[in-house]
């Protein structure tokens, strides 16, 4: 069962959950496409020493470091906006959470770079009352999020 379900509060539902956007993975993607190419331009040397062999191994291990470290970051990273409050939570071995109460929240920033107007992710920023401020970053629809959230507040 995930973070938010477990800890609704009583006659708490949830309204709408986001997630990461996929371009968390495009990093992993690029060193997978560079390892790979690595690896036929040495298979179609003819002259192939053990050496760059074991450099063509470490960069598809390298390589799926990265999609794992991808794949965790994208498992355990969940937002979700209930009818009483906003619950962020990222990180499995350094957790990092945020539960505020919607009464309590100023606002939502969102800050979307050209590549994230196009594909659809960005940074959400959660102000609360106090001063506190919380930055998120690859949020797939962060305007939804944001609308999502002063749809809760009116």
């Amino acid at each position: 069962m995930s973070f938010i379900d477990n800890n609704l509060l009583a006659s708490e539902t949830v309204i709408y959950r986001a997630r990461l956007h996929w371009i968390i993975f495009i990093n992993a993607a690029l060193y997978l496409l560079l390892s790979v190419a690595l690896s036929v331009f040495i298979l179609l040397q003819s002259e192939a020493t053990q050496g760059l062999w074991y450099i063509s191994l470490l960069s598809l291990a390298l390589a799926l470091g990265s999609a794992i470290s991808s794949l965790i970051r994208y498992k355990t990273s969940e937002f979700a906006i209930t009818n009483k409050r906003v619950l962020i939570k990222v990180g499995f071995i350094r957790r990092h959470s945020l539960e505020v109460l919607l009464h309590k929240v100023e606002g939502i920033g969102v800050n979307q770079s050209i590549p994230g107007r196009i594909f659809g992710f960005g940074t959400i920023i959660v102000s609360g009352t106090g001063g506190t401020k919380e930055t998120f970053d690859l949020i797939a629809s962060p305007l939804e999020f944001r609308k999502q959230v002063q749809a809760q507040l009116s």
